[in-house]
C-alpha cells in the first residue's frame, strides 16, 4: 500500500486491498491524502482560523470579512445544536480545532471532544493545549465515549461517510449507521446540527476530483441523509447556503493564486495547480447548482 506525498497527488492504490467490504466511509489514508498536504499550504488562502468548510456572511454585506464569516458559521451550528454552556460536546470531523476553540472558549463548553482522521490536525490541536479541549485520532465508528454528549456538531465530514462505487442502500446503510451511533451518543432529546456538501444537478464527481483531490469519498443527496436520519432523530430545520459556497471557493481561489509562491514553498507546483482548478470548479458547480449545500438542525428522538 502506497500512501501518496504532496507532491504526488494522484491516489492509485487498489481499493479492494486496503477496504473491508464491510467498511464504513473513506479510508484514513484517503482522509490523509488531502488534509495532511500540510498545515502551511493550508495557511496560504483559508482565514486564520483555518476553518475548511463554507463561511456564512451577512446578506448583502460585501465588505463582510471571510474571517467574521466564519466565525458567524461556527456560533450558528453551536447555537442550533443548543451546545452553549453545556458540559460535554463532541466535534465531528473538528479540523484544525476552530470549532472546539469557540465552544470551550466563548460558549463556556466545559468539555469539547473533536474527531479526526488526519494526523496534522490532531497534531496541531493538541499543541494549543486548549483548557477542556480533547482531540481524538479516531473515525466516529470508533469513539465510544463513557459519558453521553450534550450536543453534537459535524461540519463537512459526512461526505467522507460513503465511498465511490457504492450502491444507494450501501450508502444509506452507513449513513443510518451513523446516525444510530450519534443518538446512542447523545443525551434524551439531544441536538445534532450537521452540515454538507450534497449533489443537486450533478450525478457523480468528476474523475479529476476523486483521484487526485477527494479520493474515494462520495457526497449524499440531502433526501439520502434525511432518510437515513428518519425515525432516529427529527428534522427541526434545513437551509440550503449553495450562494455562500460559491462565494467561499472563488475567494479561497483567489486567496491561493494571490499566495501562490508560497503556496508552492510549502507544498509542490502541481498540488497548488491542482487545488486552484478543484475550487475554481467547485465554485462554478455551487453557481450553477450541480452542488448544493445544506444546514441540518436534527433532534433525537429518544
Amino acid at each position: 500500500m502506497q500512501i501518496v506525498k504532496s507532491n504526488e497527488r494522484s491516489f492509485t492504490h487498489n481499493l479492494q486491498d486496503i477496504i473491508p467490504k464491510h467498511s464504513i466511509g473513506t479510508s484514513s489514508e484517503a482522509i490523509r491524502h488531502h488534509y495532511d498536504v500540510g498545515n502551511d499550504f493550508f495557511r496560504q488562502w483559508l482565514d486564520g482560523s483555518l476553518t475548511y468548510s463554507c463561511p456564512l456572511w451577512l446578506e448583502g454585506e460585501a465588505d463582510d470579512s471571510l474571517e467574521d464569516a466564519q466565525l458567524r458559521k461556527l456560533d450558528t451550528h453551536i447555537e442550533n445544536a443548543r451546545a452553549s454552556g453545556k458540559g460535554r460536546v463532541l466535534d465531528i470531523g473538528c479540523g484544525w480545532g476552530s470549532l472546539l476553540k469557540r465552544l470551550v472558549g466563548p460558549h463556556s463548553v466545559l468539555h469539547a471532544v473533536g474527531l479526526t482522521l488526519s494526523e496534522e490536525q490532531a497534531a496541531f490541536v493538541t499543541r494549543q493545549a486548549l483548557p477542556g479541549v480533547e482531540v481524538l485520532l479516531a473515525s466516529w465508528q470508533e469513539h465510544k465515549p463513557r459519558l453521553p454528549y450534550d450536543a453534537i456538531v459535524s461540519i463537512e465530514a459526512i461526505e467522507h461517510f460513503a465511498r465511490t462505487g457504492q450502491s444507494r442502500d450501501e450508502r444509506i446503510q452507513g449513513y443510518r449507521q451513523f446516525f444510530t451511533h450519534c443518538q446512542q451518543m447523545l443525551v434524551p432529546g439531544g441536538r445534532l446540527s450537521l452540515q454538507s456538501t450534497c449533489y443537486q444537478n450533478l450525478e457523480k464527481l468528476p474523475e479529476f476530483i476523486t483521484d487526485r483531490i477527494w479520493p474515494e469519498s462520495e457526497l449524499p443527496r440531502l433526501i439520502d441523509i434525511l432518510e437515513a436520519a428518519d425515525r432516529l432523530f427529527e428534522v427541526i430545520s434545513v437551509s440550503n447556503d449553495r450562494d455562500q459556497y460559491a462565494r467561499a471557493c472563488a475567494l479561497w481561489a483567489k486567496r491561493l493564486k494571490n499566495s501562490r509562491i508560497d503556496a508552492i514553498r510549502t507544498s509542490s507546483r502541481e498540488t497548488v495547480d491542482d487545488y486552484y482548478r478543484y475550487l475554481k470548479a467547485s465554485s462554478l458547480a455551487f453557481q450553477q447548482s450541480a452542488l448544493t449545500l445544506h444546514g441540518i438542525v436534527l433532534q433525537s428522538t429518544l
